[in-house]
């Protein structure tokens, strides 16, 4: 049996080096790799490329890297909710790649399933499609994307087992699916760690060939972005 376990976030982030592309899975605060990220940050790596539908908020999530400058380009669908991401932007501090956000899901999706490039209709006729190779498919224009070129890729997930075999609990089933196995190596976090053959066939989201290290974590806060609640009349 192939045993992808390593014993914590320190043996997993093995081989992240300055300047390295990296994608990072969850939406908002929702399924982010929590304990990888502040290690990247106490690791001190920077000048990295990280791909994420957004960048967390100013002191949680990606945001830890944008303060401490680790990150040298953003490519995400949303600038919203991080006051410091926006800031970089706006002053040429961080180099940012605003992409659609069913394109960043399905550049991720290519990359996993081998596909070099795919064509989609969205952006086109705006600055998304400058300087892009454009077709028409059933009187429809289209825009060429690529299939992302990445390092690592880390996900979240709520169960895995030893294989490397994930599964993922509610709406934290977000980016992390399509960027396991869309990059050179993949890490897996998980909330519970389990041996293998332990999880049901027929509940695993994703099977363990796409991902090469897997590590449970410790101390997740998941924090709530925007916490609402119902008034009362």
């Amino acid at each position: 049996m192939i045993n992808k376990k390593v014993n914590n976030v320190q043996d997993a982030l093995q081989g992240i080096e300055n300047g390295m592309t990296i994608m990072l899975g969850g939406f908002g605060l929702c399924g982010i790799p929590e304990n990888s990220i502040a290690e990247l940050v106490k690791k001190g790596t920077t000048d990295l490329t990280c791909i994420s539908n957004n960048a967390g908020v100013d002191d949680f999530g990606l945001g830890l890297l944008l303060q401490k400058r680790q990150i040298k380009k953003m490519i995400s669908s949303y600038v919203g909710e991080n006051a410091e991401f926006e800031r970089q932007m706006l002053s040429g501090e961080l180099e940012v790649d605003l992409i659609p956000q069913g394109t960043l899901a399905e550049r991720c999706r290519a990359a996993q399933a081998g596909i070099p490039a795919f064509f989609t209709p969205a952006g086109y006729g705006t600055e998304v499609a400058e300087g892009k190779e454009v077709r028409e498919f059933n009187g429809k224009m289209h825009v060429m994307e690529h299939a992302f070129k990445a390092d690592f890729a880390i996900v979240k997930a709520w169960k895995g087992d030893e294989a490397g075999n994930l599964v993922f609990k509610g709406t934290a089933r977000n980016f992390n699916p399509c960027m396991a196995g869309a990059a050179k190596i993949t890490i897996a976090e998980v909330e519970e760690l389990l041996p293998a053959g332990s999880l049901d066939p027929n509940e695993i989201h994703i099977p363990g060939i796409l991902v090469n290290r897997i590590f449970q974590g410790v101390k997740y806060e998941k924090r709530i972005e925007q916490r609402t609640v119902r008034k009362i009349f």
